[in-house]
């Protein structure tokens, strides 16, 4: 547990989607630190011994917990509820799953796929993956936000103006988000953490693993933004460059159809040059690989960029 925390939630207390009326499980004022016992997105339902027999038995109804709601005092629609994300602290456990009909190659890669990591949780050193490749690992919760002033539940699959399940990996420790309060005592919520991920999360899952992480809680008030905005503390890509990239595009009139052929070329790349079985390739590329919009001025053609760091076979 936080030392320095003035609560910490418990994973027991989690909720699926998004509802104004659900009860806080906890009032805070501003400036409170709070450490989340968060769930993996399966809700446990994916653990160690889990075979690729689990993964289509997952029942969606319960994909995607979220600890909290968090209802932060003196907070009204308007303000902005600032998140300055502290530390996470890992399980050391984690899965990568293509689940069908999910996925951006869904349907190219149909039938189910799954693979387990274990990594060391103290020194997050690159977690093994097959016989050659290691994967640089970055903590992050891939859902983090508030609830909408919409009344009636909301799934927690798409990502929202108020936050959700935005899944961007460089909402890591020291990046501070800031996002559009709703309602009052905005009821913030957070869950979905993972040990790393590639722009794009390409497949639809990442490393998915419960861990534990650390928040203050703040307020500006009157902030009025229109989507959620964030601070990083430094560089976001270092710990994939040191070996530099293998990169493939998609050029054509469509960003989401560039998108689908550069990560497909990538897939058969790596599936070619390692001999991985494409389906591996695909999950692989989804924890480590970054879709990158290269160029979106020279109409009526785009290119969008798929980079896969040679550090992870070299």
């Amino acid at each position: 547990m936080c030392s320095n925390c003035d609560y910490t939630i418990h994973g027991r207390s989690h909720h699926f989607g998004w509802d104004n009326s659900f009860a806080p499980v906890q009032h805070a004022a501003p400036g409170s630190t709070i450490e989340f016992e968060c769930l993996d997105s399966s809700g446990g339902q994916l653990n160690r011994t889990s075979t690729v027999a689990d993964v289509p038995a997952l029942d969606f109804g319960k994909i995607n917990p979220v600890t909290g709601p968090i209802f932060v005092e003196g907070a009204e629609p308007g303000d902005a509820l600032k998140v300055t994300i502290e530390a996470f602290k890992p399980s050391g456990f984690g899965w990568t799953a293509n689940i069908p009909g999910f996925g951006l190659l869904a349907d190219q890669f149909k039938d189910p796929a799954l693979t387990i990591w274990s990594y060391d949780p103290a020194s997050l050193e690159p977690s093994a993956f097959g016989s050659h490749g290691r994967v640089p690992l970055k903590p992050f919760a891939g859902t983090i936000g508030v609830a909408p002033a919409e009344p009636g539940h909301h799934s927690v699959v798409p990502p929202r103006r108020v936050g959700g399940n935005l899944d961007i990996r460089d909402l890591s420790a020291g990046t501070v988000l800031y996002l559009p309060v709703e309602v009052a005592g905005a009821l913030f919520s957070v869950g979905d953490t993972h040990a790393a991920q590639g722009d794009g999360e390409v497949c639809g899952t990442a490393i998915e693993s419960p861990m534990n992480v650390v928040l203050k809680l703040d307020l500006v008030k009157g902030a009025n933004l229109k989507m959620p905005r964030f601070t990083t503390a430094g560089p976001v890509t270092r710990h994939l460059d040191a070996k530099g990239y293998e990169v493939t595009t998609g050029v054509g009139p469509d960003l989401m159809e560039g998108a689908r052929i550069a990560v497909g070329e990538m897939v058969e790349l790596l599936a070619s040059r390692y001999n991985l079985d494409p389906v591996d390739a695909y999950m692989l590329v989804s924890t480590c690989g970054d879709l990158r919009i290269s160029e979106i001025v020279d109409m009526p053609n785009w290119v969008v960029s798929f980079y896969f760091p040679r550090c992870v076979f070299e």
